[in-house]
């Protein structure tokens, strides 16, 4: 048992920044219906949770990329808790857009760090790892040296973990589906029938629902 990942979980389950409905799914932009909802920008109201998810979020960082010497936020979501995190270090903060400025100078990393500096890569949520990777890129285009991404959730989709392994990026996340389904089932928020379902929906989630 993660004892991290089911207290994240259990924090995002009690604020409702995860909510979990097999019988009225959600419909996610691209087009998958899904049985669960998650934002945790939400967290960032709650200061005990906030604070909580940011120590993690630093101690994860210490643990497995001590040598950082920067701290990037993707945005929008990873900003805030990226500068939570780069003022907890005391290291310098960027964050990468998804795409580049339309005006001005036009850019897509917006702060200051020096290139060959060490990057870790804050995230809010992980889906299929698509964007996360795009900012991960854009870094690596400007010069930096990217020691790995931390995130707060992570679907656990095998396309992300392959995307990751394939790109040769460290990946960390504080919880993860396995863990909150086991947690919100613990919690009484769903029953053993809905967590067949909930578990069926992360094996396919392009079919669940059709």
């Amino acid at each position: 048992m993660n004892i991290t990942a089911r207290n994240i979980a259990k924090r995002l389950l009690d604020i409702q920044a995860i909510k979990l409905d097999v019988e009225h799914p959600f419909t996610w932009a691209s087009g998958w219906k899904s049985p669960i909802y998650c934002d945790n920008r939400l967290a960032l109201s709650f200061p005990e949770v906030r604070t909580y998810i940011k120590n993690e979020l630093v101690d994860a960082i210490r643990a497995s990329f001590s040598d950082v010497e920067a701290i990037a936020g993707v945005a929008t979501a990873g900003i805030p808790q990226g500068a939570l995190v780069a003022e907890a270090l005391n290291v310098p903060f960027v964050y990468v857009r998804s795409k580049p400025k339309g005006h001005g100078m036009e850019n897509m990393i917006e702060g200051k760090i020096t290139p060959e500096q060490k990057v870790v890569v804050i995230e809010d949520l992980v889906s299929t790892g698509g964007s996360s990777l795009k900012a991960v890129e854009a870094l690596k285009s400007g010069g930096f040296s990217v020691l790995g991404m931390v995130s707060i959730f992570t679907y656990g989709f095998s396309i992300a973990e392959k995307s990751f392994k394939d790109a040769d990026v460290k990946y960390i996340s504080l919880s993860n589906y396995n863990d909150l389904i086991d947690e919100a089932l613990k919690l009484d928020y769903i029953t053993d029938e809905q967590t067949s379902s909930l578990k069926k929906w992360r094996e396919s989630p392009a079919e669940w629902g059709k």
